[in-house]
């Protein structure tokens, strides 16, 4: 690890983390604290994979579903008209709904093929957005002059890992360039991931064979075939084997590669300097 003492950790000139773990447990607010001092950079995982990596893609779909409305098709035809997707750090929903959900055309579902086709092309993406930290590292502070940074990865992050391959290219990777800090839920935390999924569910990114196991799973219980299956009653099912089958992952992360951090300790963080206490805490343990 780059620090291996909390006084490695005070001793540094360039502080620099990765945060892991899944979506709403503070990795986006944590970011956002850091980078209100001044003096930190955010590097976001997903804004960057919708902006670099499946913009065109995302923008593509958009397009084809206006090219089935007369009116845009003819203004898109014409160049009278543009479109673009407006991803920012706190709104990342144009890649959400480039991935979609598979089930019922009628209630917006895809194809599985499909869907399994965006699924592949959002793991490139996010593999190749994560191997950019490097990059991002070296131009925050050459280029911007920031001293410090934190990157602020997705909850995806554990299914394109081995975290118990000492080899992994990712990991060894982010591991020689970053602090990897595991925010860890509770039970609590869980539950209430679950019913805030259930409020509003939204589509996520899954490793190929857990999602092919996970498909077959649902068809098998419900009876219902492809086209049959309520999209968002699917990513409702698949939502809690994805938290069971991520924490074992997240966890060999932190063991083999970084540290864990408790989420209720960054819950009522406030500054850089509440932030240091956290991470002097875990590099102590």
């Amino acid at each position: 690890m780059l620090y291996q003492t909390p006084q490695d950790w005070r001793d540094a000139p360039h502080k620099r983390v990765l945060l892991f773990g899944m979506s709403g447990l503070g990795k986006t607010h944590v970011s956002t604290t850091l980078r209100a001092q001044g003096d930190w950079f955010h590097y976001s995982i997903d804004y960057r994979i919708g902006t670099r990596y499946m913009g065109e893609h995302i923008v593509d779909n958009a397009k084809r579903e206006a090219m089935k409305v007369p009116f845009l098709r003819e203004l898109l035809m014409t160049d009278s008209i543009y479109l673009a997707s407006n991803i920012t750090f706190s709104n990342l929903t144009p890649v959400s709904t480039y991935l979609g959900k598979p089930g019922n055309p009628d209630k917006g579902g895809l194809p599985f093929a499909e869907y399994t086709r965006r699924q592949a092309q959002f793991r490139a993406a996010e593999e190749a957005a994560l191997q950019d930290t490097g990059h991002f590292i070296a131009r925050a502070q050459s280029l911007y002059g920031y001293p410090h940074f934190v990157c602020d990865t997705g909850g995806s992050i554990c299914e394109w890992v081995d975290p118990d391959d000492p080899a992994d290219p990712i990991l060894r990777t982010l591991s020689s360039e970053t602090l990897m800090i595991w925010i860890e839920g509770s039970d609590a935390h869980t539950e209430e991931l679950i019913r805030r999924f259930d409020r509003a569910p939204k589509p996520m990114a899954y490793q190929p064979d857990f999602l092919a196991d996970g498909w077959a799973a649902y068809l098998a219980e419900t009876g219902q075939t492809e086209t049959q299956v309520d999209p968002d009653a699917f990513i409702r099912w698949t939502y809690a084997r994805a938290l069971a089958h991520r924490q074992p992952r997240y966890a060999a992360m932190a063991r083999n590669w970084g540290v864990t951090v408790q989420a209720e300790d960054l819950a009522d963080l406030r500054d850089a300097a509440d932030f240091d206490a956290v991470v002097e805490a875990a590099l102590a343990r």
